[in-house]
């Protein structure tokens, strides 16, 4: 029988075998939808496409036992403020990007970082943490957001079984990532930060505790959220950003534990990993994630042999992603898109527990190869 999106791709989740190949995306980015498809939504999207719907969310509430309150300015984006940590911006000049300068205010001083963006993404020009000294701050004053529980489940029951409700593990205010050292890379500078772990690694880790333990409030109150799986991790954990041996020492022990408190509190988490996974997937793995992704190909940046991948993780977790959109959504033919997604089925769709989805965001695509590519995904059926 015919599974609901809801269904297929819960069961994919879980390593099983639905009725046929769960297709989907990543984030749906408004630039594509504002330029292809005259700025439908994201569940506008889904449906144009038949493709398997993600609807993302992360409605987060203060600790009001804590003294933490909501940011009254729609402007602050929901950020939680206290009475020792308060967030201000102000845009600045330049000629060709969106660009503020954010400054958090503490008791004992000033934090500042500098963002800019274009209507593709956005990025850090000036890092929040300039000198040692200044986590200090963060730790004796940050506040920690707690899920909205009420708010999931009232977003999930309206989407029923049309798809997934995703989230993510909250990255830290104003620009970061889910991982925990992911989110340490946004606020120190990779390069900074990678050199620390040689130089000063207690000082490293000292940092990553800090955004554990904001993580970690967060993750605990998850309990009870209609949740199907949650985001965490990053690029900036991928092996062509660090070696295998900084994952292990770095990465790993704190996310781990993160995996298994949202195992305690009932959710499921998903592993991103944008990038090279070949030299750790099995550490990834052993993370013990419900699901990993994107699987990356070379073509694109990354390193996944995606058949090779399935051998050796695909009985441990859900694999999702594997498909190159920079070389099958623009430039070829719909043949040669339904074929690279039978390439995807055939090496890693075996058994089950694989999604196949972009390996992450796209800006550009030709609507009909998006067509293609969904059209042939659900004609891959399990006999």
């Amino acid at each position: 029988m015919a599974m609901t999106s809801k269904q297929r791709l819960v069961t994919a989740l879980d390593g099983g075998v639905p009725d046929r190949l769960p297709v989907t995306t990543h984030h749906v980015m408004p630039t594509f939808l504002d330029t292809y498809m005259d700025g439908k939504s994201n569940i506008e999207f889904f449906d144009y496409f038949d493709l398997d719907a993600i609807h993302w969310t992360l409605p987060t509430r203060p600790d009001t036992a804590k003294g933490e309150y909501r940011a009254a300015s729609d402007s602050q984006n929901g950020v939680i403020f206290s009475d020792s940590w308060r967030i201000s911006h102000e845009p600045l000049p330049d000629p060709q990007y969106t660009t503020a300068r954010y400054t958090i205010t503490t008791p004992k001083g000033e934090l500042t970082t500098v963002l800019q963006g274009s209507k593709y993404t956005t990025w850090v020009s000036e890092h929040l943490i300039k000198e040692k000294r200044d986590i200090d701050l963060i730790g004796e004053s940050m506040t920690m957001p707690l899920c909205d529980v009420q708010q999931v489940n009232r977003e999930a029951e309206e989407f029923g079984e049309r798809g997934l409700i995703r989230g993510m593990v909250p990255s830290f205010d104003i620009f970061g990532q889910p991982g925990t050292w992911q989110d340490a890379v946004c606020l120190v500078g990779i390069e900074k930060l990678i050199l620390a772990t040689y130089d000063d690694p207690e000082w490293v880790h000292e940092l990553l505790g800090i955004l554990y333990r904001r993580k970690e409030a967060f993750v605990r109150s998850l309990q009870g959220a209609a949740y199907d799986v949650l985001e965490l991790g990053g690029g900036d954990a991928s092996s062509t950003v660090i070696s295998p041996k900084i994952f292990r020492k770095f990465v790993a022990p704190y996310d781990a534990k993160l995996i298994e408190l949202a195992h305690e509190a009932g959710q499921r988490i998903a592993y991103h990993t944008c990038g090279g996974m070949m030299p750790i997937l099995e550490d990834i793995a052993g993370m013990k994630p419900d699901a990993m992704e994107t699987f990356t190909p070379p073509e694109m940046g990354g390193d996944t042999r995606l058949a090779e991948a399935k051998q050796r993780i695909g009985d441990k977790v859900c694999m999702i992603g594997g498909w190159d959109q920079f070389h099958y959504f623009v430039g070829c033919s719909e043949e040669e898109t339904r074929a690279a997604v039978r390439r995807c089925f055939d090496e890693a769709g075996a058994g089950g527990g694989f999604i196949l989805s972009p390996s992450d965001h796209f800006f550009d695509a030709e609507l009909n190869l998006i067509a293609a590519f969904a059209d042939e995904a659900r004609r891959c059926t399990y006999s």
